[in-house]
């Protein structure tokens, strides 16, 4: 049985809305889109190993759209990043995408959260290998409120945002987790993993 991993860069503030580039994500006005830029060189590093472990992934649809615009023109096989988006299952959560072109992609149901949760089930009895949520913040919230998640692999930049959209919501509610593994690296980068007690029975990445 697969983990539902949870990926994503957050800065020490906890903010991981737009990190990639300026027009990824405006919402609230947020003015710092692409804030993770000079760690680019050690994202690809570190993200070639987890992408290649993974067994899938999935998607909210603006992650998508953004992945679907750009992998697919990646075609260097050398580029173990590319390799694994563009052949690997990618699984998509919307209501309103239609025909998905990036090959390898289906829009899984969810029309409901009990459906949503019918899906994960089915995907992680399915897999081979971790199901990573990369991006993807509203799902990802959504993942975790309902209590499906296995593990959360948050990559810390050496950055405060000041606002911005979060992970964990401002609900009152205690989550305890329990550390996998932590990496520090020479730009100050923290990758730590923590897992749900109770879910992954043994470390998915």
């Amino acid at each position: 049985m697969s983990a539902l991993v949870v990926l994503e860069y957050v800065s020490v503030d906890g903010v991981l809305q737009a990190p990639g580039h300026e027009a990824e994500d405006g919402d609230g006005g947020f003015r710092h889109g692409g804030w993770t830029g000079p760690f680019m060189r050690e994202h690809r590093r570190y993200l070639s190993e987890t992408f290649h472990a993974a067994g899938g992934f999935l998607l909210g649809r603006r992650t998508y759209e953004i992945f679907a615009e750009y992998w697919p023109t990646v075609t260097d096989p050398a580029d173990t990043i590319a390799t694994a988006l563009n052949n690997k299952p990618k699984y998509v959560v919307s209501t309103t995408l239609r025909g998905p072109v990036w090959a390898g992609s289906v829009v899984v149901d969810s029309k409901t959260p009990e459906a949503l949760a019918a899906e994960i089930t089915r995907l992680t009895g399915e897999g081979d290998g971790p199901i990573l949520v990369v991006g993807s913040s509203v799902l990802a919230r959504s993942l975790l409120v309902q209590g499906l998640v296995d593990e959360y692999q948050l990559w810390l930049h050496p950055v405060v945002l000041g606002g911005g959209k979060r992970l964990f919501p401002d609900d009152g509610r205690a989550r305890h987790l329990g550390l996998v593994d932590c990496r520090t690296t020479g730009s100050g980068l923290v990758i730590v993993t923590y897992a749900t007690p109770g879910r992954a029975a043994q470390p998915a990445l």
